[in-house]
């Protein structure tokens, strides 16, 4: 399980980091909101811990913003706040669960490790963005009321984007997310699909777009009218 930790408290990142991996979690650590945000935005993660006593930002408006923009990465929110509406402030604005501080090591491993069995019932969940419709149970794909017919990969392509619409995905993380470890890759591998996804969902007239990020990436995100 990959776990993003947004903690400005060095000696407590330090803390959770070695903890955690010793456990058998991969742990990646940032100090401020808007570090975290930005590594968000080129790697995905299948957990984010936030701190909401960040020093730039409040971490309740960076986990409103996480939700607001459909990311629905599993959130546990690590805080010193113990007040009862503090804890139904995080819960409401998105977070799938809150601990205390202090708290014990083995009870936040045990905390992601329950908040990670439960995600697959949330995965099969019909995505949707704008008139574009995913079942990750069928593989089927309707814009706009119509069926969509998809290759396997360009399907695979298309929920990774959709689940994490407005927020860029770097090529490395797609290629560790749609291709075997090991599988030699063509350079260009992830640009040719994206754009044979990309067409696709232009014939359909959907009314999504996979907007390049030169250097970067890709994002997925609903046009205005």
């Amino acid at each position: 399980m990959k776990v993003f930790l947004i903690e400005d408290n060095h000696r407590l990142a330090s803390y959770v980091s070695v903890g955690l991996g010793k456990a058998g979690f991969a742990v990646d650590t940032m100090a401020t909101a808007t570090d975290g945000e930005e590594a968000m935005a080129v790697s995905a993660y299948d957990a984010v811990i936030l701190d909401l006593g960040l020093p730039d930002h409040d971490g309740m408006d960076l986990l409103t913003k996480m939700r607001r923009n459909g990311d629905t990465t599993i959130v546990l929110v690590l805080t010193a706040r113990d007040a009862l509406d503090d804890r139904v402030k995080g819960l409401t604005a998105g977070a799938d669960d809150y601990l205390v501080k202090p708290f014990a090591m083995a009870e936040l491993a045990a905390r992601l490790r329950a908040l990670e069995r439960r995600q697959p019932h949330a995965l099969e969940l019909v995505l949707s963005r704008g008139n574009v419709q995913f079942d990750p149970s069928s593989r089927e794909v309707r814009v706009g009321g119509g069926t969509v017919p998809l290759r396997r990969r360009e399907g695979d392509a298309l929920e990774y984007l959709l689940r994490r619409a407005g927020r860029v995905v770097s090529r490395t993380a797609m290629e560790e997310a749609l291709y075997p470890a090991g599988e030699e890759l063509a350079s260009n591998a992830i640009d040719v699909l994206i754009h044979r996804l990309r067409k696709r969902m232009q014939d359909a007239e959907a009314d999504v777009s996979i907007v390049t990020m030169r250097g970067v990436g890709y994002m997925l995100s609903v046009r205005t009218p």
